[in-house]
């Protein structure tokens, strides 16, 4: 399940990016914020991820 979660965690951020990218090209300043607030969430769960390895 892990790995799972380390998989979907990559591919939200980088949705993120992509959005972010998208928002810049098109001075979409809203996307734009979506996009780094992707990245952060899934920053997050990184970060939760990598305590809960540390404790297994």
């Amino acid at each position: 399940m892990a790995l799972g979660d380390k998989i979907s965690n990559a591919a939200e951020d980088l949705a993120g990016k992509a959005k972010e990218a998208t928002g810049k090209a098109t001075d979409n300043e809203r996307l734009e914020a979506d996009g780094q607030g992707d990245q952060a969430s899934a920053k997050a769960k990184k970060v939760g991820e990598d305590v809960k390895d540390v404790f297994r």
